[in-house]
């Protein structure tokens, strides 16, 4: 297969509103605000056309048919034996209190985690911390070619909580082998974010479908935008989570016990009321997809042959590809590319001059490269780079 094999058709035409909003940008953040494709416009328009249409009884279209279509695109993509394992929340911070609430009471829960996670979870349990609610243990992300290792050292000393990455956000890395992980893991509730894994690398969950939950969300690689985080839920794992909404309790057999009644599928980790305009947005674009033959195979291999690309024309920009946290030949990695630089803020500034988009945290600047752009929109960008003053 030759490189430009690899490269899909330019589907610019199907992201036009997006790209004509403002015409002349190049857009480099494809892992942090992705594009939305044109039908999940009408994605938007067809709920609230179901508003307007069934009023309170919308609710039966959103809980019954949407969100059916919507786990049966999921599951597909993620080889989950049973898409009703999968339920919906306006955002991942959601589910991390969820779960959270499921975790036993009268000592600090033991948390294993990695230093590399991102801020929905990082952030929450850093909080809880400072209370003395968890002990945690935080494994060093880098170097990268052990972090797997230490962190199965560190299960295997007893842990209630494992949450880890599937790609590092700070980097690009992707962390395989997770398996391994879960065997070491022992009676451990495991949780892996696949946000920014799902829709941007190929993913088989099946092997760990029945122990480990997972999470994601349509708002970057879906192209689904906000309001539409999902949490897989491995059967028998947390059945009663304290943090609960009214929604939880459809599905769930009557308690005789007096007890508050769950379901006993994925639906045990259901909200409450929330807007639906999320799925009916992702379902449109998972159909486009679909329709479009575009799998997530073909997204991936497209956005690393773009990334080899920009990394082969960087003489005379003044970026150094020696600068890259996750090297360009490494395979297990995301879909875009950190540069570790000490003047990172600097760079993001100057490139926004010559309205390149990118992305930074601290001092890791990130491209991120996606289905929505060409091969042109790389060459086109490193020539305004080279173009920038000195």
């Amino acid at each position: 297969m030759t490189a430009s094999d690899r490269f899909l058709p330019n589907l610019a035409s199907s992201f036009s509103a997006f790209l004509e909003a403002e015409p002349g940008r190049v857009h480099l953040c494809a892992h942090s605000h992705h594009p939305w494709p044109d039908v999940s416009r009408e994605g938007q328009m067809r709920a609230w056309n179901a508003a307007a249409r069934l009023v309170d009884e919308k609710w039966e279209e959103v809980l019954g048919p949407v969100l059916a279509a919507c786990q049966a695109h999921i599951a597909k993509r993620l080889n989950l034996p049973d898409p009703r394992s999968l339920v919906f929340a306006p955002n991942t911070h959601d589910f991390v209190c969820r779960i959270l609430s499921a975790m036993p009471l009268g000592r600090p829960i033991r948390v294993l985690t990695s230093d590399a996670e991102f801020h929905s979870f990082a952030r929450q349990i850093a909080r809880l911390e400072e209370e003395g609610l968890v002990s945690v243990t935080r494994i060093a992300a880098t170097p990268y070619q052990t972090c797997l290792e230490r962190l199965i050292d560190a299960a295997r000393l007893g842990q209630d909580l494992i949450w880890v990455s599937e790609v590092f956000f700070s980097s690009g890395f992707a962390l395989t082998g997770l398996q391994s992980l879960a065997e070491a893991a022992g009676d451990a509730v495991m949780v892996v974010d696949g946000y920014h894994a799902f829709m941007a690398r190929p993913v088989d969950f099946s092997p760990l479908a029945h122990r480990a939950f997972y999470v994601a969300g349509g708002y970057k690689y879906a192209m689904a935008g906000e309001g539409c985080a999902f949490l897989h839920c491995p059967p028998g794992w947390l059945p009663r989570p304290r943090d609960t909404g009214w929604y939880a309790a459809f599905g769930s057999l009557a308690a005789g016990d007096g007890k508050v009644g769950y379901a006993q599928d994925g639906w045990r980790f259901m909200g409450a009321t929330f807007d639906p305009s999320g799925l009916y947005r992702l379902e449109a674009v998972m159909n486009w997809l679909d329709a479009e033959g575009l799998t997530v195979e073909r997204i991936h291999d497209h956005a690393l042959a773009l990334g080899e690309r920009f990394v082969s024309g960087l003489e005379g920009t003044g970026l150094d590809a020696s600068r890259l946290v996750v090297p360009v030949a490494e395979s297990a990695r995301g879909n875009f590319l950190t540069f570790d630089l000490p003047d990172a803020g600097d760079w993001q500034a100057r490139l926004a001059t010559a309205r390149i988009i990118t992305d930074r945290r601290e001092s890791r600047l990130r491209f991120g490269f996606g289905l929505y752009q060409t091969p042109a929109m790389i060459d086109e960008a490193l020539d305004r780079i080279r173009a920038l003053p000195r």
